[in-house]
């Protein structure tokens, strides 16, 4: 058979790419050199999937996306957040909102996303080939003739998507082949970095603390003694770094600032105290704990790991009553709980990130199509183009968006 597209990339975008354009009538193939389809979408949102983020203002959705999330205003018009929702509960995912205007499925299992969107691909009619790896692709005057599989065998195309993601999560098969073979073919394709990652430090006592969860906390990112960026929210602390929504947020601003040298974040253990009014607590505290040791006084105030550590670096006497703590010494774990430094030693790596940032010029795809305006039957989406934005649904949107543009916009050729 002739297929009128050949997806290569069986994700999120690659998935709906391929059913929306069957569904309009074309005859899809769909390869994906996984066994299974979907194998990185099922590790999103912890194995829940957030499906997408509930902001409907366009405007302020792009906004999350920096400087060229205008790009996203045309795929959003014609697959936004009321369409993808609308989407998966016609094809059997109820949905529900969370903190932050994240969307889960009811079900809290990603498996109940990823049977909507195969039983998608199936009524339609698209052919899966799984365990299909794609070696390279051949192209003549700015068109792509054929696909060369890993085993030499050769597919003859109309057109192809590619939807291969980037190198996030490594371990899922996204190896960033498409890079490689889109700049032979003639795009610009940006230097790609790790995002939506966790952050490792340089502290060596960090095993102490590993598991341990901050919750309100605001974490402020600091270059040359610069403020660069902010977040507040939810940390946790890994064995030899810290992770969770608001460390993955401010990754890539820190993965940036590491190339112009050493980069620190300091941690508001109380943002919603101003020094003033924290001091009056601490005051209150060791009146409370009146003829206790320091050490067994700060349980109201930190979680239990933390405050052997705190302490240390206040040079209090662990076992100095808190009756007899100086003013200067509770000035001193003032500034620590309000200031709690860390030194960034690296982000965590492709194995760990959940987001790649770079990819495929977007001055190369038009955004109403997601058509190539280098190869003539060339289309991108997803991940592998120079997209991404912060946690909580909005990146696998923009693949929900982006993949649905190519089958809706997509006409069958003769």
């Amino acid at each position: 058979m002739t297929y009128d597209l050949i997806v290569i990339g069986g994700g999120p975008a690659g998935m709906i790419a391929a059913g929306r354009a069957a569904e309009n009538g074309a005859r899809v193939l769909l390869l994906e050199k996984n066994e299974k389809l979907g194998r990185k979408l099922l590790v999103t949102g912890g194995g829940r999937c957030n499906i997408t983020n509930k902001e409907l203002d366009p405007k302020k959705f792009v906004e999350k996306f920096g400087q060229q999330g205008s790009f996203l205003f045309s795929p959003l018009s014609q697959f936004g957040v009321k369409q993808v929702m609308t989407f998966f509960r016609k094809n059997g995912t109820l949905t529900k909102k969370e903190r932050g205007n994240r969307v889960f499925p009811q079900s809290d299992d990603a498996h109940t996303v990823l049977v909507s969107l195969i039983n998608y691909l199936d009524n339609n009619g698209v052919d899966t080939k799984t365990k299909t790896d794609v070696k390279s692709l051949i192209s003549e005057k700015n068109h792509i003739t054929k696909i060369i599989l890993r085993n030499n065998k050769e597919i003859e195309t109309k057109n192809i998507a590619i939807c291969t993601g980037g190198k996030s999560y490594s371990i899922t098969g996204s190896t960033g082949w498409a890079y490689s073979q889109l700049l032979k073919l003639g795009h610009t394709v940006t230097p790609q970095r790790q995002a939506l990652v966790p952050i490792l430090l340089k502290e060596d006592w960090l095993e102490r603390l590993e598991g341990v969860s901050l919750k309100n906390v605001s974490v402020s990112v600091f270059q040359r003694n610069k403020k660069i960026a902010s977040a507040f929210g939810e940390a946790v602390f890994m064995s030899n770094g810290i992770s969770g929504p608001i460390i993955l947020e401010l990754s890539n601003t820190v993965g940036k600032l590491l190339e112009k040298g050493p980069v620190t974040l300091s941690i508001d253990l109380k943002p919603a105290l101003s020094p003033e009014i924290l001091d009056k607590r601490l005051l209150k505290d060791f009146k409370k704990f009146s003829g206790k040791m320091f050490k067994n006084c700060l349980g109201d105030l930190l979680p239990k790991a933390l405050i052997p550590i705190i302490g240390g670096f206040s040079e209090i006497n662990p076992d100095k009553r808190v009756d007899d703590i100086t003013r200067e010494e509770r000035k001193a774990l003032l500034s620590l709980i309000k200031g709690f430094e860390l030194e960034v030693d690296e982000l965590a790596g492709f194995q760990r990130a959940i987001v790649t940032s770079g990819g495929v010029s977007l001055l190369e795809i038009d955004s109403k199509t997601m058509k190539s305006k280098i190869i003539d039957n060339l289309y991108l989406a997803g991940e592998v183009i120079d997209l991404d934005g912060p946690t909580g649904g909005y990146n696998l949107q923009m693949c929900w968006s982006t993949g649905f543009v190519i089958g809706e916009n997509f006409k069958t050729k003769d």
